[in-house]
């Protein structure tokens, strides 16, 4: 069994007026936390929000989907960010999608393998499979770049392959998505996974990784939309209970049709 390196699980996104201070007054400071996915997106809805709004300051935090729902109940943040729909017991929070996603496989950009199947991603990640030239690429050791606890992209895509994390063997366990980008465009021979949105944007930015199809489909955000790629999840705003005419005012504001340049901006899909 490998002993992963883990990577940092937790940071505070400098993103429009973002802060990991509580210096303005609260009466004028709006908190969202959670998910690194949707955090790069809430940050330009913030800015934009705050440029129509003076005197309201929105401060984005990521950490995971997790401390985004954990925080919504506590009340320590006004609205949790998710990139997962909401399971089961998290029936007293509510879920306001502001995009759609999908998770694509990521590989360095000298990697020449353009197709995996869903078995053999599942044998990568159980350590079945070890090198590249077993699956047809060029010969050289296979790094497995995971993503840690509470996050909704690893529980979307454990679900999806049908693997128990605890069996996952895994060389580096990554936080955020720019965190699983960045290990594996700077290991030739990795593979990781990560928001669709993500990984077009950096590679639109020259970031040396490439996508992977994931049983013949690119991920992509056309395949998202005509539903032919299908690791494919919700971007969500998380609430609990009754919400303030400041967290409501924000929801009616991210949602809006008006802001689907922002939402294209990311990658994403608007949900509506």
């Amino acid at each position: 069994m490998k002993v992963p390196v883990l990577i940092a699980l937790f940071a505070c996104l400098p993103l429009a007026t973002m802060a990991c201070s509580g210096s303005a007054d609260a009466a004028e400071t709006l908190t969202l936390t959670g998910s690194s996915t949707v955090a790069p997106l809430a940050g330009e809805l913030a800015a934009r929000f705050e440029a129509q709004h003076p005197g309201v300051r929105v401060d984005v935090q990521s950490g995971g989907s997790g401390r985004g729902i954990a925080d919504a109940r506590q009340g320590t943040a006004d609205i949790g960010m998710a990139s997962r729909a909401l399971a089961a017991d998290e029936a007293d929070l509510d879920a306001h999608t502001v995009a759609r996603d999908g998770i694509g496989l990521i590989v360095h950009a000298s990697n020449a393998l353009d197709a995996l199947t869903t078995d053999e991603v599942r044998r990568i990640y159980l350590g079945e499979v070890t090198d590249w030239a077993e699956l047809g690429g060029a010969a050289g050791p296979i790094t497995v770049v995971h993503k840690a606890e509470g996050r909704a992209t690893l529980e979307v895509f454990l679900a999806h392959m049908g693997l128990d994390n605890k069996a996952v063997d895994a060389d580096v366990v990554a936080g955020e998505n720019e965190q699983a980008v960045k290990t594996v465009a700077g290991t030739p021979g990795a593979i990781g996974y990560v928001s669709i949105g993500t990984a077009e944007v950096d590679i639109a930015a020259g970031v040396a990784i490439r996508t992977v199809a994931l049983d013949g489909i690119a991920p992509t955000a056309a395949a998202l939309a005509d539903g032919s790629y299908t690791l494919a999840r919700p971007l969500n705003f998380v609430t609990a209970g009754e919400r303030s005419a400041r967290v409501q005012a924000f929801l009616d504001f991210a949602l809006a049709p008006a802001q689907h340049d922002l939402v294209r901006r990311e990658s994403f899909l608007p949900a509506q």
